[in-house]
């Protein structure tokens, strides 16, 4: 490709991810519309000397897509490419949104089993960091990849399977963006289904008393925890015949629009304001969600919209170990000056094989700690990671923590595995960037 062409933009602008606690500024941004154009502005970089990284739609709330290198776009390369029924696979170009993957599997009859609460995500930034639902037996939205290529140092471009460079499938399903740029990536689907979802108030100690109960009896069981409360919310999802029966207009306004989105913005500016509020505040929204069970297609039970902006720390623990650091995480919290204004959630997953997976060979559970936009966090977070370090917890790709490459490579078994793979792959760390210096090493 040419230089100057439509694909390269040339200005110097600065990039921010979605909750603005991570910027960056990139010598260059480029939007590719084709593969071959993705593998001319790996080259061009690389022979420049300067680091390349794709983003997506900003949703991690580390710097693993920041640069000051080539800024990679992929929103251009989006879309089904095959769907192949008879296999129940359908692949999909790397920068397309999980939001418009879910709307065309739908249409097709078709859906993944399992997704994680929000889909605004790009399928690559999504599967990279490993962004994950809950579920018994269904994993991570990684785990459901039966293919996938990337676009590696060398410009080439690697085509990754079960069966095709199998070493490099088990790593790149989850590769952090440190084995190359994904170009697609094919999925396992199945025949459209029905959920029922049963949302329920629950008081922690009874939760947490029966946490394995709620999560072998039900396919996907969540919850979340109310600081400064003994208040929880639960949430099962569970298959069923149908027919559709989703909330009712006013019902959902209330529920995700209303209490989730436009009072939780308003009370948690309060608390911002206020913090000696939080506490009071904590009290009277725990107690304002009620309980309603509703059935519908997946995505629409799975996810929701979420437009409160906040920071996000989530440890995936044995899954044994889940309740006693919670009720530690309490025990914190009601012990501290802290005034945290956000739930905690709790979400499981079965153990997988890709290689930097959180729940990589083992099953396990995650806390997920949030403290709202503009409020100071380092405290609480501090305050919580020691706790999960503590039951050998395994941060979150795309979420605020502060271990590193030896830290992980003790939680980690299969590690060096990985960073062996990438010093195969990219031995010049032309995908490398200060994030990945600090997780992988140097």
């Amino acid at each position: 490709m040419a230089t100057g062409t439509a694909a390269q933009k040339h200005r110097r602008t600065t990039w921010h991810n979605w909750a603005g606690n991570i910027t960056a500024t990139p010598a260059r941004v480029v939007s590719p519309a084709s593969v071959g154009e993705l593998q001319e502005a790996v080259r061009r970089a690389a022979e420049e000397g300067l680091r390349v990284k794709a983003v997506g739609t900003g949703h991690s709330f580390t710097a693993a897509a920041a640069t000051d290198g080539v800024l990679v776009r992929p929103q251009a390369l989006a879309g089904i490419l095959s769907v192949d029924r008879a296999a129940g696979t359908v692949t999909v170009a790397a920068g397309t949104a999980l939001k418009d993957l879910n709307l065309a599997l739908a249409a097709q009859g078709l859906s993944l089993t399992n997704m994680g609460d929000i889909m605004e995500q790009t399928v690559s930034g999504a599967t990279s960091t490993g962004t994950h639902g809950t579920g018994r037996d269904s994993a991570s939205i990684a785990a459901q990849i039966r293919g996938l290529e990337l676009v590696t140092a060398d410009g080439r471009v690697l085509a990754c399977s079960e069966k095709e460079n199998p070493e490099v499938f088990a790593a790149a399903r989850l590769g952090i963006g440190a084995l190359g740029i994904v170009t697609a990536i094919t999925f396992a689907v199945e025949p459209l289904f029905f959920l029922t979802a049963r949302e329920e108030p629950m008081g922690f100690d009874r939760v947490t008393a029966e946490f394995d109960q709620h999560v072998a009896e039900n396919e996907h069981f969540e919850f979340y925890w109310f600081p400064h409360t003994g208040n929880c919310n639960t949430k099962r999802n569970n298959r069923s015949q149908g027919p559709a029966a989703p909330p009712g207009a006013v019902s959902a306004w209330v529920e995700d629009e209303l209490l989730s989105n436009g009072v939780f913005q308003a009370v948690n500016s309060l608390g911002r304001a206020v913090p000696a509020a939080v506490p009071a505040i904590a009290r009277v929204a725990s107690r304002a969600l009620s309980a309603r069970t509703y059935t519908d297609i997946p995505y629409k039970v799975f996810t929701s919209p979420r437009r409160v902006r906040f920071v996000e720390m989530e440890y995936a623990l044995p899954r044994e170990r889940l309740v006693e650091a919670l009720r530690e995480l309490k025990t914190m919290v009601d012990r501290s000056p802290l005034r945290i204004s956000f739930p905690v959630e709790v979400r499981t997953a079965p153990a997988d094989d890709i290689t930097l997976s959180t729940a990589s060979g083992r099953e396990s559970a995650y806390i997920a700690v949030h403290m709202y936009k503009g409020t100071p966090y380092q405290a609480y977070f501090t305050a919580a990671e020691r706790i999960f370090t503590a039951h050998g917890g395994r941060p979150h790709w795309g979420k605020v923590h502060t271990r590193d490459a030896e830290y992980l490579a003790g939680v980690y078994p299969r590690f060096g595995e990985f960073t062996a793979l990438r010093d195969r792959l990219d031995p010049d760390r032309v995908f490398g960037n200060d994030y990945l210096r600090r997780v992988l090493g140097a």
